[in-house]
């Protein structure tokens, strides 16, 4: 797992998740100055372990929209990579 630097704007998105807050793509690319929000999402999942849900809501004029969270994961998946980890897939 690699380390954040705390000046990166990786780090501060991760800080803001870890907060509680729930960001779309297009808030964390005016917040953080992201040109790829999608992208930095997936580093923080593959490459720093941390469980962040795309969770689909609607807005008030109906649109579908997807926010971003920190959660805790499930059981099932915790199962998972201790099984891949057996395995020597990891």
């Amino acid at each position: 797992m690699k380390m954040m630097d705390p000046k990166s704007k990786t780090y501060r998105l991760f800080c803001a998740l870890k907060s509680g807050e729930q960001l779309t793509e297009s808030q964390i690319a005016q917040r953080f100055g992201l040109k790829n929000p999608t992208a930095t999402i997936s580093n923080l999942r593959l490459n720093h372990g941390f469980a962040i849900y795309a969770n689909e809501c609607f807005d008030t004029k109906g649109r579908r929209t997807v926010k971003y969270s920190l959660g805790t994961p499930s059981r099932k998946i915790v199962a998972a990579g201790y099984r891949a980890q057996s395995l020597g897939l990891v």
